[in-house]
Formats: C-alpha cells, structure tokens, sequence
C-alpha cells in the first residue's frame, strides 16, 4: 500500500548530462528529485516532495506477450468488486468522519455551555481555547512527526500522482492514519477548514490498498488480485477512490464522477466512467445507509430510511420561481466571485511561500516541525478568540414568534446561536407553545460549524436574519483565517470555507436587493431572495478559486436539491471561471507549482516576448537530449553494471544492426529496474561469441523483472560493484531481445513538438525515443524536459538568432 523513503529506490528519469556518483546508494537517492526541473527555487526545492515518472502501460516486451498469453480470460467482474468494495470502504470512512467530527464538536461546546449561559465570556474562551488546543495540537502532530512525509499531502499530489508523477509516502499506511486523525480533530477543532480534501486523499488510499492488497510496512503481501498490481489499474482504482471521497463527503455521487473526470484525472475513458459511477455509488449508499439510523454512534431507529434533510447536506426546503431578471446579480455574483477568488488564490499563495522560506531557513528538522505546530496553535488562538469574542459586540436580534420546533432553532446546540441571548415562552390560544426568541447574529455565523452555518446562509424566506454589519465582519474575518489555515501544518480541505465565503458575500447582495425592492411575497417577486443569492455566490467563489464548472454545478444541485436555480448557478459558475482566469490559475495549478510537481497540462502554453507561441511551428528536436546512452541486444556485463552505477537514467533505448554493414536502428527501450532485475540473476549470463545467438537459457519471467522498487538495494550495489572489478564479467554478455518493450514509442527529429507534447501526455509515457529519417537514435525527450520552464528556456535558444535580445526579455512560465 505505500513506498518507504528505504523502500522506494527507483530512478528517476534524466538527460544524459547528469552529475555521475561512484555510488549507486547515493545516485538512487539523488535520482529520486532531479525532475524538479520546474522552475522551483532551492527553497523550495526542501519542501518538495521526492518524486518520479511512471509508465502508464507495461512494457510490451516477449516475456510480457508470453505472460499474456499464459493467463485464461475472465470477465471484468473482479474489477467491478474491487470498485463496489472500495466505495463502501469510503463510504464507511466518510460516515465514520463526520461522526466522529459532530460528537467532537458536541464534547468540546458541552464544556462550555454553562460559561456561556451564565454570561462569562473569558472563561467561555478559556474553555473553548484549551479543548481546540489539545485537538489542534494532536492533528498537527499526527503529520508531523507520525506520517512519513513530515507534512500534510492532499488533492495536488493525487493530482500530480495521475498525471504520470509518484509522490513518495503519498500511499502510506502511516500517512492514511496520519491523515485521518489530522482530518477530524482539525475541522472539531474549530479551524475554518472542512474534511473534504483530505477525503480525497484517504478514498484515494483506500483506492490504491484494497486494489494492491500488499504493504511493506505491515509485512502484508496477499496472493489475490494481483493482475491489478501494475501502473494503469493502480491508477484506475486511486481515480475511482477520489471520487468516491468526494460522493461520500458530499453525498453526491455523480458530482463525485465529474470531480475526478474535470479535475483529479490525467487519463479517462468510457470503461474507467461506468466503473467510478458504482464506486461512488456504492460510496453515497453506505454513508446514506449508516447515517440513516445513527447519530453520534447512537443507534436512532429507521435504518434505511433516507431523510432528505439529514441526506442532503444544505437541504433547500423552499424552491423559487426564477425570473430573467435574477440573471443581473448573478452575472455580478459571478464577477466577484471570480475577482475574490484570484485575490484568495494569490493571497493563499504568498502566505505559503512565505510560510515556505521561513521553516526551510530553520536547519534542524524537528525545530522546523515543531514551528509548524506552533503555527497551527498560533491560528486556532486566533480563530478561538474571532468566535468567541467578536459575537459579544453583536446586540441580541429578535426573531419572531414561532414553535419550539422552529428551523431556526438549531438542532445540534441551541445555546450556540442563542449565546448569551434570552427566550420566552408561552401557551397560543390553539393550546401550542411558542417561543419569542433571540439571537446573535454573529454567533450564528462564526460560532458554529461550517457546516451549520451554511445552512443558515442558504435558508429561503430568511430576508432579514442576517444584517450588513454581521455579514460584512464574518467575511472578513473567514476570508483572512480561511485563507491562512490553508497550507498549515494540518490536514485540512477548502471546500467548506470556499462555500460559506461566497455564501457570505451573496447573502449581502441578496440584502441590498431585498433594501431596495423590498420584502416580496408575490410569485414573481419571490426571487429577491438573500438565501437564494447566498447559494449562487457560493457556487461563484468555489469557481473563483477551483475553475470547476461541470462538476462544481452538479455538486451545487446535490447538495442543495435547488434545481431551479440550476441556470443561475451554471451562468455564475462560468463567469467566476472567465474572471478569474485574468488574473491568476486556479488554487490547485498554483499549488502544484509551488509544491514543485511536474504537472503536464493538457495543453502546453509557453511564452515568448510576451506572445504565446505557436509550438507547432517547432519540432521534437527543439527540446529533445541529445547524445543518448543506447545498449544493444547483446551487452556486456561489466558495462551494463558500470552504467548503472554511474548513471541515473529511468530507461534506456535498445538498438540493433539488421545487417553488419547497416548501421544501428532503434528497436525498443528497456527500464532501469528491468535491467537491475536481470543482474541479479547470474545463471542467465553467457559467454561471448562470434555470431548473435545465444544458447537455450530461458528467459526470466515477466514477474521477476517487473518491480515497483528494488527488493535488495544493498545486494545490488555489491553485485554492481563485483561486476565492475572482476575480470570475469568482461567476458560475460547477456540478452536483452527478451526484455526490451518492442512497442516503445518514438518520433522523427522533425515531428512537431506540439503533437509530440500531446503523445507523451495522452500515453503517459516515461520516455520518448526521437529517431532520424534512418531510424537511428539521434535523443529522448522525458517529461522534465516538456515542463514549461525547460520547455521555455529550449526554445527561446533556438530564437535567439531570430532575436538576439531575446535574453534580455522577461518570459512567464505558462
């Protein structure tokens, strides 16, 4: 289920000018972060985490086809298992989160109940402050120093991870209990944070245990389903597992499906649809199914009796008719969404380079995490003292008459909203008791849960609940902590506060309106509502700063049940999504940036003197290493172990002469850890001779070549090193034609660089052979090399003629 820092010893994919090491330990170890060719500063560099490029489809080699060809056909309904099992894994680990999470938050208020009933604001802080300390501090520790990383990992790296990137420890037990335990006692904690992007991390665990069913860690190595144990399934079953996070957290399942396709996924098809729409099915059924009966793992009755308002997250009772008119201040919505969210981007941003150079200039690694933690403290201090002492500047506001039993009673802990606040009641002439209650307009906002909150915000015929200055104060407040808790030493998603930032500034929209036309109680009117435009700007400014659209509507309609403001919402998405981009990229590019993962878009965008260029007008030999390092069919010993030991390259190409007086043609590539596997099995070595043939030794098994990681790194580097001083292997050759993948991809010198871009990132491939018209090896084009700052600095070389003073220009990394 994980790679260890020990474990995870593959080599990463370089040009052939690298620095060469005498020793193989040391050059693994440097391998593994060479490809932050991404324009990161060194700074940065410490905080990036280790990495690789993967193949997204095996090596087609002879013993692959005779493995093949020994396995029988089966339908795909172990596939379809696997999918079912791993949405009801996430499904229970979403209904476990949010249980934990209510009965933490009903612990922590419980503490503090009578303090605040009696008046007593210090030691309401008192309280509320040490039991947000003790979970604070275990959620930024349980990172820290129990997950491998050292620091929290989230959607940018399973992003990075299914682009054709491994992050290491990113699938490590310790990280899954790490995270989840950082995940609940943060969000209970009273961080402005949510669980949903570490849900989607732990799905995407989930993902890729069950479907492996092996661990290092854990000694754990099960002999079933091991036909999945290879780079595209793997990924196919993390893919699945993210969505099936964002189903369960969320309960929308098909919102889930289009999260992974439009955001989480590099590579998708049909198959790969079907297969994620059950896993977020099966996901959505088993929290809806176990939500149904319990409560604070209190068993409540009605077990399988789906409520719609426990079911759907933001339950909207009231639906509105809409009128052409609404389209105005959605379109408005819109562009302040997407202005405030490129300003929250930016924002968040700076804070975490800064965050960044501070903790990198700290020498010692356990001082450094400790800063961290003290970071996290210093953010609940002051998040802590916003709820609780803010809301006692807010007068009482009056709500009218209404039952007990009133929606705007909350549930889950009256005295939170009511906060020092009094209520009376009385028997109605009908024999019904009311209440004349009041409120805290702030309290109601920032006191509670996001969760909460946001209901209150998106609740319709509530034009006057909230006012400008209660409304105005918690935006600014939640915008500022928000955006400085995101990054900090704590698992932590955005989704909540993204959601209940825009429902801010949209409820006060909805207000203005509501002042200048007044309370409408006519159907055509009834539009005018402040909760309605809460929804609309929430779904604006979770555009703003993801650039989600299809998924982001969907998600918006199921956790709202709001179909008639369907058009609203898509028009406000889209232009959130437009505004926005003028300014700056979303938060997950932006922070795939800073974090140094090698990302290819789908599109290359590089610019020159302030123009974007046209890369077909360009061709692989433009960006290509030249000078390559080839082997040949037969290749001896001691040079294969020399150039191992020297070289960091993830692969090399193989060629042949088809006739002795032709020259060398390019017949495929072989990977690094193949070539390492080989090694290690002596018998298969042979002696040279004259012609090309070998004798009758087998050929090692697919199996035994094909690894993850290299089993015995110690065994290895002894062997490298007899190999290289005994004279025996001078004489000692050995046959690659078995193990070299025939189908290895190459193009021309002269092939366009813009269809050369789309190959090596629709095929996920590591490596791209580029051939003259002759069919010779002339270089190859690995990813770090299509990265948009090499990509940049390669071409503006060869402008330099056209331009010669083209160095003196500023050139943006697209």
């Amino acid at each position: 289920m994980e790679n260890g820092e020990e474990e995870m010893l593959m080599a990463e994919d370089h040009g052939p000018d690298v620095i060469h090491s005498q020793n193989f330990r040391r050059q693994c170890s440097i391998s593994r972060s060479s490809l932050a060719y991404y324009h990161c500063k060194e700074e940065e560099r410490e905080h990036l985490i280790t990495h690789e490029s993967l193949d997204y489809l095996p090596s087609h080699s002879n013993v692959y086809k005779k493995w093949l060809q020994e396995k029988t056909y089966r339908k795909e309904w172990d596939r379809w298992l696997l999918m079912g099992l791993i949405g009801t894994a996430v499904g229970m680990l979403g209904f476990l989160t949010h249980q934990i999470i209510d009965c933490l938050i009903k612990l922590k208020w419980d503490l503090v109940e009578n303090y605040l009933q009696d008046g007593d604001i210090h030691m309401t802080w008192l309280c509320a402050l040490g039991s947000g300390l003790a979970m604070v501090v275990l959620s930024s520790g349980s990172v820290l120093f129990f997950c491998p990383a050292g620091s929290p990992l989230g959607l940018p790296e399973i992003i990075g991870y299914l682009n054709g990137t491994s992050i290491q420890h990113l699938f490590n037990i310790k990280t899954f209990l790490g995270t989840f335990v950082s995940c609940v006692l943060a969000v209970a904690s009273g961080l402005f944070c949510g669980p949903e992007g570490p849900m989607i991390h732990l799905g995407a665990l989930l993902g890729c245990g069950l479907s492996q069913l092996q661990s290092d860690t854990l000694g754990v190595h099960l002999p079933i389903f091991t036909r999945f144990r290879n780079s595209a399934d793997k990924r196919s079953f993390i893919t699945a597992g993210a969505g099936a996070g964002i189903a369960s957290v969320f309960r929308a399942p098909i919102g889930g499906l289009l999260f992974t396709l439009e955001e989480v996924s590099s590579f998708w098809d049909i198959r790969l649809a079907w297969q994620t729409f059950f896993c977020c099915l099966m996901a959505t059924f088993t929290t809806d199914l176990l939500s149904s009966s319990f409560y604070g793992f209190v068993y409540r009755g009605h077990f399988g009796f789906f409520e719609a308002e426990k079911r759907i997250i933001f339950w909207v009772k009231n639906l509105l008719d809409m009128n052409v008119l609404a389209f105005v201040p959605t379109i408005l919505l819109g562009m302040l969404g997407g202005l405030l969210g490129a300003l929250f981007v930016s924002l968040n941003i700076k804070i975490n380079k800064l965050r960044m150079q501070f903790f990198n200039s700290i020498p010692k690694s356990s001082l450094r995490k400790t800063s961290k933690l003290l970071e996290t403290v210093l953010i609940l201090v002051c998040t802590t003292t916003v709820t609780v002492y803010l809301p006692y500047f807010f007068p009482c506001t009056p709500v009218m008459s209404m039952r007990n039993n009133s929606e705007i009673i909350n549930k889950f802990k009256r005295e939170i909203s009511e906060y020092s606040c009094s209520s009376s009641t009385w028997m109605g002439p009908d024999g019904v008791r009311y209440s004349n209650q009041t409120f805290n307009q702030a309290a109601a906002l920032l006191f509670e849960n996001g969760k909460q909150g946001i209901t209150h915000l998106f609740k319709r015929g509530t034009h006057e609940e909230f006012g400008y200055t209660s409304l105005c104060t918690a935006l600014a407040f939640y915008f500022i902590l928000s955006c400085w808790t995101a990054g900090s030493a704590v698992a932590s998603g955005l989704v909540i506060p993204m959601l209940y930032t825009g429902a801010l500034y949209g409820r006060i929209i909805g207000l203005i309106l509501v002042s200048i036309f007044g309370v409408r109680t006519n159907e055509y009117g009834a539009w005018i509502d402040p909760g309605l435009f809460a929804a609309i700007g929430a779904a604006s400014f979770f555009s703003g700063v993801s650039r989600l659209t299809i998924s982001l509507t969907v998600i918006m309609v199921e956790i709202t049940n709001d179909v008639q403001s369907l058009l609203l919402i898509m028009l406000a998405v889209m232009v959130a999504k437009m505004v926005g981009d003028l300014f700056s990229a979303s938060l997950y590019s932006s922070l795939l940036k800073l974090k140094c993962i090698p990302y290819l878009d789908v599109e290359p965008f590089v610019h020159h003197r302030r123009k974007w260029l046209n890369l077909e007008l360009f061709s692989a030999r433009d960006v290509m290493e030249p000078g390559v390092r080839v082997l040949h069919l037969k290749e001896n010993i001691a040079f294969l172990a020399w150039l191992l030991a020297s070289t960091s390259h993830g692969g090399f190409p193989v060629v042949c002469r088809p006739k002795p007086d032709h020259a060398e043609v390019f017949q495929g590539t072989i990977k690094r850890l193949e070539l390492c596997m080989l090694l290690e099995n002596e018998h298969i070595f042979e002696p040279e001779t004259n012609d090309e043939s070998f004798s009758s030794s087998p050929p090692l098994s697919y199996k035994k070549i094909t690894v993850e990681k290299l089993p015995n790194l110690s065994r290895l580097t002894m062997l490298l090193n007899r190999y290289t001083t005994d004279p025996r292997y001078q004489q000692l050759f050995i046959n690659l034609e078995p193990y070299i993948n025939t189908s290895a991809m190459s193009v021309q010198a002269h092939f366009s660089l813009q269809r050369t871009y789309i190959i090596f990132r629709t095929l996920g491939l590591r490596h791209l052979t580029v051939v003259d018209p002759q069919n010779r090896v002339v270089g190859v084009i690995t990813r770090k090399d299509l990265m948009p700052f090499p990509l940049e600095e390669r071409l503006r070389l060869q402008l330099a003629p056209q331009s010669p003073d083209a160095d003196g220009e500023d050139l943006a990394s697209s």
